[in-house]
């Protein structure tokens, strides 16, 4: 809603529009990424854990999925969503909680490299897993 802020000319209004800045779009990112993520993450929960016996799931099982480029696109996503709604999660608790300038620019910086490694790691796993022969 546009908030009234001044009278300059003649009597008339000026509307200003609220910013829309990174942390607009960050706090809209969250609540759609934790929505989409609820659903991946039941739908990967059922068939590792419901419709499939957790005592069958190994190598083999995760090779036969991954057979089909859509599960492989499915699991990356999950793993994308998963790891951006965590990093942005803690981005904001450790601009809350470090009050340093530095050390926080330490932290975040920790923090974004670990989470590209593990990112590489997880897409590099996925495009070329090739199962066990």
């Amino acid at each position: 809603m546009p908030t009234v802020t001044e009278r300059p000319r003649g009597g008339q209004k000026l509307q200003r529009r609220p910013r829309q800045n990174f942390e607009t779009w960050s706090w809209f990112f969250m609540r759609i990424s934790g929505l989409i993520l609820i659903f991946l993450s039941l739908l990967h929960f059922a068939i590792t854990h419901i419709i499939n016996d957790v005592v069958e799931t190994d190598a083999h099982f995760v090779a036969q999925r991954w057979d089909n480029p859509m599960w492989r696109m499915f699991d990356w996503v999950l793993l994308t969503l998963a790891m951006l709604h965590g990093l942005n999660g803690l981005r904001w608790i450790i601009d809350d909680y470090v009050r340093s300038p530095g050390r926080r620019a330490t932290v975040k910086a920790v923090l974004y490299s670990v989470s590209g490694a593990l990112f590489a790691y997880g897409t590099f796993t996925i495009v070329a897993y090739a199962g066990i022969d």
